[in-house]
């Protein structure tokens, strides 16, 4: 396992998805006979050893190891890869397919927290909060400065690009803000269900042209790479914001620092960013009006609980000889079979 380290005060036991206490599977998994290897290394010379006689990589989309073609022909004994949480882009798909790989997430598990998150930064950037908390922390009170970039979420024109589970879990959050919400997604939904998250079909376009914030949560596929590029930001209404709580790779990263420096852009939130951990030098930390936040949406307490009993359930299956539940495999028999994965990697 190659989960994210625990913080210098200690990992409390409920901290589930730390190295130090991986996932709450260790006592179990030693109990059955197997060796149980947790790290926080994510590359370098660490984990190419311990994955040399490895049969299972258990990372997570928080502290990702960068599983690529390289990695994975190295590890001659891996058999098969789990995300603890939701998505894996950061595993090659066709090289993992190419070695029989069985590859598989915990489709679900992390859904609710993170259109939650979603939906706090988007109030946070309309509202613009964070600026005015650290007038507070810094002993100021200059309220023309934060009301001038202040509005209301009432009435406008929220996008979200990618309507799967948590685009469509947002949508029915912001019902309650009086929003006209449009989404995005490869295959369109039924008509009882946009009524149910109170959202209308519409393309890219015409959200660049009509919305004053888009949520991003679609995966990050060869289709939505750097997606986000120039051409879609200068066309987005000035002064609208951007939330991307799907993967930092679907938004150019010099375009996003430039459309915010140009003002073209009112602000941009999200959790996610490439690669992960972001350097500390990474241009969007010093870009302005941005509220990121390091990678944490979908690892909240409750989130880790779902996910580390996931992962326990597929380890289950696997180890008796057992099929995965359908809807967590993303790789199987040399086959890319997951959802949007398989969708994006068949065009």
């Amino acid at each position: 396992m190659s989960l994210y380290p625990a913080p210098e005060s200690g990992a409390p036991p409920e901290l589930l998805g730390c190295a130090e206490n991986a996932l709450g599977l260790r006592e179990w998994l030693e109990g059955e006979g197997h060796q149980v290897v947790s790290t926080s290394a994510r590359e370098g010379e660490e984990l190419t050893k311990e994955l040399a006689d490895a049969e299972v990589l258990i990372t997570t989309p928080f502290w990702p190891v960068y599983a690529d073609r390289e990695l994975l022909e190295a590890a001659r004994e891996l058999k098969l890869v789990l995300t603890a949480g939701v998505g894996s882009d950061h595993v090659d798909l066709r090289a993992a397919a190419d070695r029989g790989l069985l590859v598989a997430e915990q489709t679900g598990s992390n859904v609710v927290s993170v259109a939650e998150h979603a939906v706090m930064q988007l109030l946070a950037l309309v509202r613009n909060y964070v600026p005015a908390y650290q007038q507070v922390v810094d002993g100021r009170w200059d309220i023309g400065e934060i009301a001038a970039r202040s509005w209301d979420l009432e009435r406008k024109t929220v996008g979200i690009y990618g309507a799967g589970a948590i685009g469509q879990l947002i949508a029915i959050r912001l019902k309650g803000f009086d929003v006209e919400t449009l989404y995005y997604k490869r295959t369109r939904l039924e008509h009882p269900q946009e009524q149910v998250i109170g959202a209308r079909y519409a393309r890219l376009e015409e959200m660049q042209e009509r919305c004053d914030a888009i949520v991003i949560t679609a995966p990050l596929t060869p289709e939505t790479e750097k997606l986000f590029d120039r051409d879609v930001l200068s066309g987005m209404k000035k002064g609208a914001w951007i939330v991307n709580v799907a993967r930092g790779g679907i938004v150019d990263t010099e375009a996003l620092v430039e459309a915010l420096e140009s003002g073209h852009l009112g602000g941009y939130a999200g959790d996610v960013w490439y690669p992960e951990p972001a350097p500390a030098d990474h241009p969007w930390r010093r870009m302005p009006n941005h509220m990121l936040t390091p990678h944490v949406s979908g690892t909240t307490l409750d989130a880790q609980r779902r996910y580390a009993a996931d992962t326990r359930l597929c380890l289950e299956a696997y180890l008796a000889g057992e099929p995965l539940e359908k809807d967590h495999v993303i790789v199987q028999d040399g086959e890319i079979v997951g959802g949007a994965y398989k969708a994006a990697f068949s065009g």
